[in-house]
């Protein structure tokens, strides 16, 4: 299996020499095992996306039932699928966000949103954060700010990049207020009338799991209506009760003008994206065309597995779980930050979670390089693997992204490995 998928396919963001992958052969709940029967515990949730665990059999039996009765129709028709998941979406979506295009993936989710917010304004920027990812397609590549925007540069123009509100917490200034200030000053020097959109991870996935100080968002939201700037929330990772809500926006009560989402969405049992949009954005293209669209898009199979996975975090309570088993998961990590001097720093809301490695807690120096690794981070990301740990292990952080549905004593078993290993980077530190 390893053998003929690295002869014969390319694996993605690797050296192919490099590429090691674990062989799967099947998955249920929060685990999945290799073909010798290995059992791992998924505690990123693959991509950050299985949400309501693997092998939910609503899920699977909702897409046998849609491929033996229409397995596709071309994005120009109407199918039952497609009618109803936009009529639940806009239930569950904050405010006015009553109306959604169908996609492919997050990805898509992003190029369609910032066309969509070029084509009502009819102004051409697009500003973005730095630590931001929103995708690996050409325009999302240049919306995204970490270093795999790098080989795809130039990129599309009319991109403009921000600081973070995360450049404060460094520093150790008023985030909020600092960043607000920034914002407001970079929309003044590029020309309020030219700038179409503003796109952010609502919660900073990969690069951080950066949580937006209380008012942050709340001063996005004032500073677009005050220019007449489109507010996109990128919630592709943090939607879908990753956070302890339907969508990480519900917890400042804010409600953007775009919302991107997909992983969560189907839980990744089908690929499927979508950009919701408010009611009036959705009226300018009553008569104006939307210039958008591809052979997949609002695919039945896609929207039946969203419907059903829709329907599995409201039947199972998924969401106030999250929540719930959030809490938990919080105490597990202030725990190892108490025993471990090796962790820096521990950050987490709802079921997205982090642990950031050091080398030394007073001068918070990495225990590897911004884009780099260590052999101490090395060792870690083996000891995860031999011990049955599945997670992401990145420069000098690791994630705590579990499915939604994992109990306190399956958090419980999966720290238990994570507190064995910090003891091969507490070596590290002077």
């Amino acid at each position: 299996m390893v053998a003929l998928s690295k002869q014969h396919s390319l694996y993605e963001w690797s050296a192919q020499a490099n590429v090691d992958p674990i062989p799967v052969a099947k998955a249920k709940g929060i685990y999945f095992w290799t073909p010798e029967g290995k059992r791992f515990i998924d505690f990123n949730s693959q991509l950050m996306c299985v949400n309501i665990g693997h092998g939910d059999p609503r899920v699977i039996k909702a897409i046998q039932d849609q491929a033996a009765t229409l397995a596709y129709a071309n994005p120009f028709m109407a199918t039952e699928p497609r009618a109803r998941l936009g009529q639940k979406l806009a239930s569950i979506c904050p405010g006015d966000i009553n109306v959604f295009f169908f996609t492919n993936g997050g990805a898509e989710a992003a190029e369609n949103a910032i066309r969509i917010a070029r084509m009502y304004t009819g102004r051409h920027k697009i500003l973005t954060r730095y630590r931001s990812y929103h995708g690996g397609t050409a325009g999302a590549l240049t919306l995204t700010s970490d270093p795999r925007r790098w080989a795809a540069e130039p990129g599309i123009p009319g991109v403009v990049r921000v600081p973070h509100h995360y450049h404060g917490i460094e520093r150790g200034s008023d985030t909020a207020a600092e960043a607000l200030a920034i914002l407001e000053e970079i929309i003044m020097m590029e020309g309020p009338q030219t700038i179409a959109g503003f796109i952010l991870e609502t919660v900073t996935g990969t690069n951080g799991i950066l949580i937006p100080p209380d008012g942050y968002l709340e001063g996005v939201r004032a500073l677009c209506d005050k220019h007449g700037i489109m507010m996109i929330a990128d919630e592709v990772m943090s939607g879908f009760g990753r956070t302890g809500a339907w969508f990480a926006v519900d917890h400042w009560k804010i409600v953007p003008d775009i919302i991107t989402m997909a992983k969560g969405l189907t839980s990744a049992y089908v690929p499927l994206g979508a950009v919701g949009v408010r009611q009036g954005i959705a009226d300018h293209f009553q008569q104006k065309v939307l210039f958008s669209g591809l052979t997949y898009n609002s695919h039945p199979l896609g929207c039946a597995a969203a419907l059903a996975t829709i329907a599995v975090y409201e039947e199972d309570n998924l969401i106030e779980h999250a929540k719930a088993m959030g809490v938990v998961m919080g105490k597990m990590l202030a725990e190892l930050k108490a025993k471990h001097p090796c962790v820096g720093d521990v950050r987490s809301i709802g079921l997205f979670g982090i642990v950031e490695l050091v080398k030394d807690r007073k001068t918070m120096e990495p225990l590897a390089p911004f884009n780099g690794t260590t052999p101490p981070m090395q060792a870690l990301a083996k000891f995860f693997r031999e011990q049955g740990l599945y997670t992401f292990v990145r420069w000098n952080t690791f994630f705590t992204n579990p499915p939604l549905c994992i109990t306190e004593a399956e958090l419980a078993e999966a720290f238990a490995i994570i507190d064995k290993g910090l003891y091969i980077t507490d070596q590290a530190v002077g």
